[in-house]
Formats: C-alpha cells, sequence, structure tokens
C-alpha cells in the first residue's frame, strides 16, 4: 500500500513538470523553425518574431489550442516575455543617448505622442477596440514588438491582444522599411536627414537596418541611434501608463489595482550594466555580447509562439481590422511628418 502511495505521488510530481516542459519544448521548436524559415529569401523581410506568431497562429487553428501542455505554453508567453524584456535593456546604450543622442530624443517624444494620440483618436473614430489600438500605438510610436511586450502586463491586455498587435506591427513595418529602401535613390535628402527620418519613423530596431543598410554604415549607425533615442522613452513612457491606469482604477475593487512591473526595473539595469559598465568594469568580448544579443532574440521569439497559440483568429477577424487601419494611417502620417521636420 505505501508503495502504491508513492507510485502515485510521483507521478503525480512528475506529470505536471512534464507537460510544463512540454509547453515549453513546444514553443522552443516553433521558435527554431521560425529562425530557419528566415534563411528563405524574401523571408528575411518577416523576421522570427512574426514568423514565429504566424506559425503558431496557425496552428492553434489547425489543431486547436494544445490544452494539455498549457502550463508551459503560459510559462513562454508570460515569464520569457518579462525576461527578454529584461535583457533587451542590454541594447540600449544610455551613455551614447546622452553624449550624442540626446537631441534625436524630442523627435522621439514628437514620434511617441504623435503615434499614439493620433491611433487612439482614429481607433475612435472608426470604433474599434481601444486597448488594442493603444497596443499598436505604443509600438508604432517607440520600438515595435519590445515596446509592446513592455506595456501589455500594465494595460493588463489578453495575450491574443499582444500577439495580434505584434503580428500586425510586423507586417506593417516590415512593407515601410522596404518602401524605404527602395527610395533611397529618389529622395532629396542627405544620408543625416535620410538615417533620422528612419530613426523616429520606423517601427522596429530591425526595420530601420533594413532600410537604411544600403545606403552605407553611417546612414545605418544614424539611424540606429535616433531608434535608440526612442527606446529610451520606454521607461518613463511604462511609467506614465502606470499612473494612468492606477487613476483610471482608482475606483475599482483591490483586485484591479495595477502592480508594478518590476522586469522595468530589470530593464533599467540592465541598461546601466550595458552602458557604462561593459568594456570598463565586466570585460565581455564582442562574441559573447553577440550570442547574449541572439539569446534574447531566440527567447523572445519562443514568447511570440506562445502568445500566438492563444489567438482564435474568428474572435479576433472583426476585432484586428479596425486597429489594423488606425495603425497603418498613423504610419503614413508620422512618415509624412517625420519626412518634413528632419
Amino acid at each position: 500500500m505505501i508503495e502504491n502511495v508513492l507510485k502515485k505521488s510521483v507521478y503525480f510530481n512528475v506529470k505536471p513538470f512534464l507537460y510544463w516542459i512540454s509547453g515549453v519544448m513546444f514553443t522552443f521548436i516553433i521558435a527554431l523553425l521560425s529562425f530557419q524559415i528566415t534563411k528563405i529569401p524574401g523571408f528575411n523581410y518577416i523576421g522570427p518574431l512574426a514568423s514565429a506568431i504566424i506559425i503558431s497562429i496557425f496552428y492553434r487553428q489547425i489543431f486547436g489550442y494544445p490544452e494539455k501542455i498549457k502550463s508551459g505554453v503560459i510559462f513562454s508567453a508570460k515569464i520569457l516575455l518579462r525576461l527578454t524584456i529584461i535583457l533587451y535593456g542590454l541594447k540600449l546604450n544610455i551613455d551614447i543617448i546622452f553624449n550624442q543622442g540626446l537631441g534625436l530624443v524630442g523627435f522621439g517624444i514628437i514620434s511617441i505622442v504623435f503615434s499614439i494620440v493620433l491611433t487612439i483618436l482614429i481607433a475612435k473614430w472608426l470604433k474599434a477596440d481601444l486597448n488594442l489600438s493603444l497596443l499598436v500605438g505604443v509600438g508604432t510610436g517607440v520600438c515595435g514588438a519590445a515596446a509592446i511586450a513592455a506595456v501589455s502586463p500594465i494595460l493588463k491586455s489578453k495575450e491574443e491582444d499582444t500577439a495580434i498587435s505584434i503580428g500586425i506591427i510586423a507586417l506593417v513595418g516590415t512593407i515601410f522599411s522596404i518602401i524605404y529602401a527602395l527610395f533611397i535613390p529618389v529622395l532629396q535628402l542627405t544620408p543625416d536627414q535620410f538615417g533620422i527620418w528612419a530613426g523616429i519613423s520606423l517601427h522596429e530596431l530591425a526595420n530601420v537596418a533594413t532600410a537604411t543598410a544600403p545606403a552605407g554604415e553611417d546612414v545605418l549607425a544614424i539611424a540606429l541611434l535616433a531608434k535608440l533615442g526612442r527606446v529610451f522613452l520606454l521607461v518613463p513612457l511604462c511609467f506614465i501608463l502606470i499612473f494612468w491606469k492606477r487613476k483610471k482604477q482608482s475606483g475599482e475593487s483591490e483586485g484591479t489595482k495595477i502592480h508594478f512591473p518590476w522586469f522595468l526595473v530589470g530593464f533599467i539595469a540592465m541598461s546601466l550594466v550595458g552602458s557604462y559598465m561593459m568594456g570598463s568594469v565586466i570585460l565581455i568580448p564582442d562574441e559573447v555580447l553577440s550570442k547574449i544579443s541572439f539569446f534574447t532574440t531566440f527567447l523572445l521569439t519562443m514568447a511570440m509562439a506562445g502568445l500566438g497559440l492563444n489567438v482564435n483568429l474568428k474572435a479576433l477577424r472583426s476585432k484586428a481590422i479596425h486597429p489594423f487601419i488606425a495603425m497603418l494611417i498613423t504610419s503614413i502620417l508620422l512618415s509624412l511628418l517625420t519626412f518634413f521636420i528632419v
């Protein structure tokens, strides 16, 4: 009898773990497949994040949600997502912003305020889902998927809303980056002007790199600097959203209060480490830093796979179209506005 009890206890302890690890490995496989797909000519413009979302969404629609391994999928969608935001802080060199790009932060503020306000206004006019519209507005104004991932816990967004908004950002950002690259010979802009324009108007860091790399390394450098000015503003934006959300819910019950997103502290800490300790106090070879960057992107791709599995296209078909239109209009007008002010 004791042996039977022990067997049952071990069984019940091991089984949940196996389901959990299976769920994590499932998102790992999708992420691995996403990176392989981007090696196919043409698919490199889409990127692994969007590819992971597309694969997982299609899997959900064909085979349904993998309920048995749900715990592992949720772990990837939530815990890994927050971990990647912390590691993403290494990409932000605050010292460079303060010494070289502080003037570009002003352009970044214009870009963020314009994107969020206009997206929400258009969304209200179209009677679109405001939470989904706010997510794509933040992604448009700041830094795409990373910004959406950072603010979605603050806004208490549904996982399917987070995934869909990231998918929208990836699609529009990819199209715009290709258009920008094609327009390099046509536009009457200096290299610095083109770099700044791309950096303050395109959505993702990858979009900025895609658009400006054909123009040369100098243009790419100024573009990434302008883009980092917008990434720098992600933290104050998050605190503004926390204050706004708490004020909005001040009259509601304690259970609906917004808790402080402690992963932002990690993001700031890693930014400080990357800005002031790398190369001086902490000596890390460039190869290791490159691997850390790849590891961060891979974990974020696993998180996107987890988010994509929560998307029910039938339920979101009518919900997503209006935020997409609002974001597309905003992106076009943002490009025009920033073109004339650089």
